[in-house]
């Protein structure tokens, strides 16, 4: 049921994500720290990949180095473009290198996280 979900969840969260990113939001909470929305753009993108992967991984049959590069690559090119939209196409959002680069590192970090769980092999004794 997962595998076959997956692909719907992340074209989902892929539209949300990039929708959210283009309109212009009213009442965002303030999380109390000078960097809030770099956290955000960090955990999203962090679930973006991990989406993709997922996605890659099950509906493509991708054997799952691949499907990590190709999920982390889809990720980072994915909020470099949203920064480039934002920039060109809105007049309430501008273009900010240190979202492209907390998107980055949130995808990064997935990498990391599936890379290490994917090593995990537990044997039975």
């Amino acid at each position: 049921m997962f595998k076959k979900l997956t692909p719907i969840a992340t074209i989902i969260y892929s539209l949300a994500l990039g929708t959210a990113s283009l309109i212009k939001l009213n009442n965002v909470p303030d999380l109390g720290i000078s960097f809030g929305d770099k956290v955000f753009h960090f955990i999203a993108y962090f679930v973006l990949t991990i989406l993709w992967f997922y996605t890659f991984s099950y509906t493509f049959k991708l054997k799952k180095r691949r499907a990590l590069f190709f999920a982390v690559i889809f990720s980072v090119f994915f909020g470099i473009v949203i920064e480039v939209l934002q920039e060109s196409m809105t007049v309430s959002r501008a273009l900010d290198v240190y979202d492209a680069v907390a998107n980055t590192l949130g995808a990064l970090l997935a990498s990391l996280v599936l890379s290490f769980k994917s090593s995990l092999h537990v044997k039975n004794v």
